[in-house]
Order: C-alpha cells, then sequence, then structure tokens
C-alpha cells in the first residue's frame, strides 16, 4: 500500500494517549514476547509482513504479501471459523483476541495468541491488523511472572526494586516488616526518606555505583535500627545488582536483604567472650609482676582499658596501703578514707583529673558508691548514669560535671577482696564504648579485682615482713661508729630495693682494753626476720667474745661454733683488732670478701688473707694475719652486696672497687656514700654494709 493506515476511532477496544508521543520506545517486554503484526486488506490478502511475522509463522514477507491469509495460514477445517471472524472485525469494527491454530511453513500446527482490530486509512479503506503471539512464548512468560511476583511476595528475603533515581518502585512484604513503614510510603520515595540511620548515605552511594558499573555488590553487611525496632542494633546481608531489560535498558537496581540479626548477636557475643578471655590471659601475665603495692594497682588499672572500660582506677583502703589492720566497727556512719594508686584511661581525656590524684588519700562518705561497695563488699552497677550518679562518683562538683561533658554514661565498681578482707574498690567508667556495662562486664571485673586484690594483699604482707626485718636490722647495728683512739670511723647500712632481702649484713665498732678497737663485719646467707635474729645472735656474741681480748682466729672459732648449732644457716665475717700504740692491725677471715688498704700515694690494694671457711661448717681452722697500718691510711670492710653481680664476674667488680677507692681527701661519710652509688647493682638485690676506717696519731 501507498497510504498509511490509521485505527479505526469506533474500534470498541481501541485505546491510546498522546502523552508519550516523542519519547523513545521501551519495547522491552515486546521484543521477549515476539509480537507479530499482519495487516490483511477487505479481500482477505496480506498487505503487511513484519519481521515477527516471519520468525512466528515461518514464511518470508516475499511468499506472505499478497496471499490469502486464511489459504497461507490455516487449515481447512479451521477456515470457515476464521471467515466469520474477520467478517466481524471487518464489518462492526470490534475487536478480537483470543487462541487460534495457525499452520507453520513447516507443516506443523501451532497455537497463537492473537488481537484482532479494524484499521482505516484516509480514502476510507477497512484493513483487518492482527497482532499475533505463540502462545508457548506467551505462556512461558506468563508462567516467569506468576513465578517472580510469588516469589517476591511470599520470600521472607525483603527485596525492593529501585529507578535509575533511587527513588522505590516495589518493596515486597518481608521488607515492609523490615523497615517497619507500609509499601505505599516507600513508593517513590528514596533510602534516606525511609531510613533514619546515618549509614543510608553510603548505601545510596552504593547503589549509584552498582547502577553506574553493572557491577553488584554481593553479601554486604550493615549493622543499624529501623522503625520497626528503633531501640535494638539489628544486621541484614544486603545485596545490590542491577535491572536490565533484554535490549539492555537500564531499568534500576535491586536489592535483597536478609536479617542475619541472631547470627550477628552469636559473633558479637563470642567476639566478647574471646575478647574478655584475652583480657583474663594479659591479666595472667601482667597482674602481680612484683611484690609493690602502687606497681600492682597499676597494672589492674592498665590491663581493662581499652577493652572493658574506657577509664579506670584503683582506690584502696589507706589503713591497706599503711599495711595496717583495717578494723571498722559494724553500721558505721563515718566516711572510708582511701589513697588513689592508680589510674588509667584508654585515650586521652580530661576525665583522668575527675578521679582522685594518684598518691592522695581522700575521705568519702556513706552515701559514696564507692563507699558502699567497700562496705558491703558487692559490685555497684548503674547501667545508665545521670547527674545524680556522677555525682556520687567523682571526687567533687567539679568533676562530676567534667564527666557529664566527656558522656561518662555508665560505671562499674568491684571490691578488692582477698582473704576475705576488703582491700579497697577498682572503678570503671565507659565513655566512648557506647554499650552500657553489663553481668558479663561484672564478672570480668571482680576476675581481675580478685586477681590483683591477691597481689595487693601478698605486698602489703611482705612489706611488713621487710618493714619488720629491716627494723630489727637497724635496731642491731651501732647507730654511731664511736670515735676511737687513733681511728676516724664512718659506716653505711643500705637495705636490698628487692621486697623482703634485708636481714643479713652487719658491722660492729668494739672498744677493747689498752685502746684497741675490734673491727668487725659479717653476711648471714638468706635474709627476712630470721636472718636478722641470726644477725643479731652473731653480733653479741661477737661483743661477749671480743671482751676476753681474744686473737681473731679465736674470736672466729667461737662464733663457727656457735653458728654450727644453728640450723639453716651460713655466715661469713671478717674480724679484725687496731693498736694505736703498735699501728698494727689484726685480721682474721672467715669466708668474707678481702678489706681494701688505701695507703697515701699509692694505689689501693685487696688484702690476702687466708680465706677461711664461713661460719657454721665447722671443722675448719682460722688464721690471724698482721697488717701495719700508718697514719693516712684507710681500712674498707664491706659485705657481698657492694660488688657481687649476677652478670658480671666478682674481678672485674673488685677492680672496679680498687679504681673507684683511689685516694682522696674526701670525708669518711661522703666516701661511703660516693663508693655505694659508683658501685650500684641493676637490681639491687642485696642489701649493703660498708664499715671505713682512717688511722690518725694518738
Amino acid at each position: 500500500m501507498a497510504h498509511e493506515a490509521a485505527p479505526d476511532a469506533g474500534d470498541s477496544e481501541t485505546r491510546g494517549s498522546a502523552a508519550g508521543a516523542g519519547r523513545p520506545v521501551h519495547g522491552g517486554l515486546l521484543d521477549v514476547l515476539n509480537v507479530a503484526a499482519v495487516v490483511v486488506d477487505a479481500d482477505g490478502r496480506i498487505a503487511f509482513w513484519s519481521p515477527q511475522a516471519t520468525e512466528t509463522f515461518g514464511y518470508t514477507a516475499g511468499e506472505a504479501l499478497g496471499q490469502y491469509a486464511a489459504r497461507l495460514l490455516l487449515r481447512e477445517d479451521n477456515r470457515k471459523r476464521a471467515v466469520e471472524l474477520f467478517a466481524t472485525v471487518m464489518g462492526t469494527g470490534q475487536s478480537w483476541a483470543g487462541v487460534f491454530p495457525v499452520r507453520h511453513r513447516d507443516g506443523t500446527t501451532r497455537l497463537v495468541e492473537f488481537r484482532n482490530v479494524r484499521l482505516l486509512d484516509y480514502l476510507g479503506d477497512v484493513y483487518a491488523l492482527g497482532l499475533a503471539v505463540d502462545q508457548t512464548a506467551l505462556d512461558d512468560v506468563e508462567s516467569r511472572l506468576a513465578l517472580s511476583e510469588q516469589l517476591v511476595s511470599q520470600a521472607p528475603v525483603g527485596f525492593a526494586l529501585l529507578d535509575t533515581d533511587l527513588r522505590y518502585r516495589l518493596i515486597n512484604p518481608a521488607l515492609e516488616r523490615i523497615n517497619g513503614v507500609p509499601a505505599a510510603e516507600h513508593i517513590g520515595r528514596r533510602p534516606r526518606d525511609i531510613h533514619p540511620y546515618d549509614g543510608v548515605k553510603t548505601v545510596e552511594s552504593a547503589l549509584r555505583h552498582v547502577l553506574a558499573t553493572g557491577t553488584p555488590l554481593i553479601d554486604q553487611y550493615i549493622v543499624s535500627r529501623t522503625r520497626a525496632d528503633p531501640d535494638h542494633d539489628h544486621a541484614w546481608s544486603v545485596s545490590y545488582y542491577r535491572i536490565q531489560g533484554p535490549a539492555g535498558r537500564v531499568i534500576g537496581v535491586a536489592s535483597s536483604v536478609v536479617d542475619v540479626t541472631e547470627r550477628h548477636l552469636a559473633s558479637a557475643e563470642a567476639e566478647r567472650a574471646r575478647r574478655r578471655l584475652a583480657v583474663i590471659a594479659d591479666a595472667s601475665a601482667r597482674i602481680g609482676t612484683t611484690l609493690g603495692v602502687e606497681r600492682t594497682a597499676r597494672e589492674l588499672a592498665e590491663v581493662a582499658v581499652p577493652d572493658l572500660a574506657d577509664v579506670t582506677a584503683v582506690d584502696v583502703l589507706d589503713d591497706v596501703v599503711s599495711c595496717r589492720a583495717h578494723t571498722r566497727p559494724p553500721n558505721e556512719e563515718g566516711p572510708e578514707v582511701f589513697r588513689a594508686l592508680a589510674v588509667a584511661s584508654a585515650f586521652p581525656t580530661d576525665t583522668t583529673g575527675a578521679a582522685d590524684p594518684v598518691g592522695e588519700a581522700a575521705a568519702y562518705g556513706p552515701h559514696r558508691l564507692i563507699t558502699q561497695c567497700v562496705r558491703t563488699g558487692l559490685p555497684i552497677l548503674v547501667a545508665h548514669c545521670d547527674e545524680a550518679d556522677l555525682r556520687r562518683i567523682a571526687r567533687d562538683p567539679r568533676a562530676a560535671d567534667t564527666l557529664a561533658r566527656a558522656g561518662a554514661h555508665s560505671y562499674l565498681a568491684v571490691p578488692l577482696i582477698a582473704r576475705g578482707d576488703i582491700l579497697g574498690a577498682f572503678d570503671l567508667l565507659r565513655i566512648r564504648n557506647p554499650h552500657p556495662f553489663d553481668a558479663d562486664d561484672v564478672l570480668l571485673a571482680r576476675e581481675l579485682a580478685a586477681r590483683a586484690a591477691v597481689a595487693i594483699d601478698n605486698a602489703c604482707w611482705h612489706q611488713n615482713v621487710r618493714t619488720a626485718a629491716e627494723t630489727l636490722q637497724r635496731s642491731l647495728l651501732p647507730p654511731a661508729p664511736p670515735q676511737r683512739p687513733g681511728l676516724k670511723i664512718a659506716s653505711l647500712y643500705r637495705p636490698a630495693q628487692a621486697v623482703n632481702e634485708v636481714g643479713g649484713d652487719w658491722y660492729d665498732v668494739i672498744p677493747l682494753t689498752g685502746d684497741k678497737t675490734a673491727l668487725v663485719i659479717g653476711d648471714v646467707m638468706g635474709n627476712g626476720i630470721d636472718a636478722a635474729a641470726t644477725m643479731g645472735q652473731l653480733c653479741t656474741a661477737a661483743r661477749a667474745y671480743a671482751a676476753l681480748d681474744l686473737p681473731p682466729d679465736e674470736i672466729l672459732h667461737h662464733l663457727d661454733q656457735l653458728t654450727h648449732g644453728m640450723e639453716h644457716y651460713i655466715a661469713t665475717c671478717l674480724y679484725a683488732t687496731y693498736d694505736p700504740h703498735t699501728g698494727h692491725c689484726r685480721i682474721a677471715n672467715a669466708g668474707h670478701l678481702p678489706p681494701v688498704v688505701v695507703r697515701a700515694g699509692h694505689e689501693p690494694e685487696l688484702l690476702h688473707l687466708p680465706a677461711g671457711a664461713p661460719l657454721g661448717v665447722g671443722g675448719v681452722g682460722f688464721h690471724t694475719v698482721t697488717v701495719a697500718l700508718r697514719p693516712g691510711d684507710r681500712l674498707l670492710l664491706y659485705t657481698d652486696g657492694l660488688v657481687e653481680t649476677r652478670d658480671a664476674p666478682i674481678d672485674e667488680r673488685l677492680n672496679l672497687l680498687l679504681s673507684v677507692l683511689r685516694p682522696t681527701e674526701a670525708l669518711l661519710d661522703a666516701t661511703c656514700a660516693q663508693l655505694v652509688d659508683a658501685m650500684r647493682r641493676p637490681d639491687e638485690a642485696d642489701d649493703v654494709a660498708l664499715l671505713l676506717a682512717e688511722i690518725r696519731r694518738l
């Protein structure tokens, strides 16, 4: 035909609109259905034949055009019915739709879905337009659409389809329940209009990326809250993928949402358990590494941040720090005196200033939470702190305001209990950690506090023992060496820094007849109160034997017999007597380090004496050696704590001692102090006693 056909305005099923005129035809579904178009003139001959008609019926345009449609496409037994329907459409203008058997070019008969309408051109000629779809293809599309609809509507997985502007076009009931927003309120709106959490901007950015690249994002993990449950976190596994039509046209982006909250909670709980175990393991390695109260408190405070708390503090009752028994009458209403031993923070913050300064004591009344903790012996948990709570936590109102500004929102205090005695409290605060303390946190804090409390209690006990031993030690030493004829004497005693290492070293200056003087120094092997007590017995015995004016070797012989009768103790001793009238010094040694003589104009030298066996070995003889001393000479007696170390040979240390002890005009007391400082050991694990005598003219 040379003229253009137009739809007959009288057709009863003709629908149309000019609104879409000029827009590109999408045609995606028509391409899937492969709709064939055939135009037949009033005589029943085929006037138009679309390429899709060739695919549907098998005939080419050249084979079909001009042929009678009924003869070409229908078997003889179906032609009569077809002619009647054709006459109805052409005569009345009423369209017809239905399924009709059609003969394919290959000889087979196929069912084809038809929609026939009458066409009228501007010359008044009438045509029939037939739109045909193979029924098998149509059934397939309908089945897929029905299946898709059922899957989307009934699936437990949330599903949404958004257009290229990221506006919702479709959501299923599952996503409607997840979001807590009706489906109708989704349509035409963007995710940012539906979801209240801040991370929605990231979600929209991901959706745009998928639209632009076509690369799907699979199994993305999101944790947030929704309008359906704004008070609790939920977790979802989401996937985004671009939707395209058959011709490649981008329709939009689809998202699927799977609720994995239970798995998330289980994983989070497993992670919390793992971290709790890690904290306990760390605490086992770090808490109680020394027998120092302050050091142990600092270890406890540091091990709990940041995994358990943001800020921690350890406050011990002042009686405990002072190693006094803490006795408090029942139902006492007065304050408790605490001493702050440690404060730790997971990050730099002003809130550490809200705690008591380390080392200072503070008294808190019965209304304070820390006081209630130590008086009840029970944890104090404030899951959500308000202003009143913070004022019962901080040391003063200004500190409470500091905590409030920083965002302190949860507080926990657990008592430090060892052997049934309450030593103090362990305080914990959360600021950046958004979760409040819970029962599991209480268990972990109590476990840490229990470990630290035992270490603190042990440190206090050892401190008591050390103090007692040092007190006994010092009480047995001469308060100040007496000044004897022909001698200027200085002494020094320095206890070991290691706890419970006090008690073995001693020295003495004993007046003898005829202006003579006995100089004694010794070291009981061992430490503690028992060693100090043994030292006291030897010191007393040496004074008693010295009164008999016996030679040094006989004095050591008697001390050896006395020590041999004491169980488990051996001691070294150096006993010397100096006669200012002759200038002779008689010395005997019982396993002690040799003394040093410093002569004017000469290098210091070690006196070579028969070493002898330590006191307590028994059955070994001792020998007395006489050394001539002149005015100005100095004689140094010392214990092994001055020179012995774990990592240096004794010869090197003795050579160092000689190099330090060069002739000097310094006062004797200053020389002793300088000597100990110069010979200082890294560990300070043993006590030191010195006796320095300078020869003077009578």
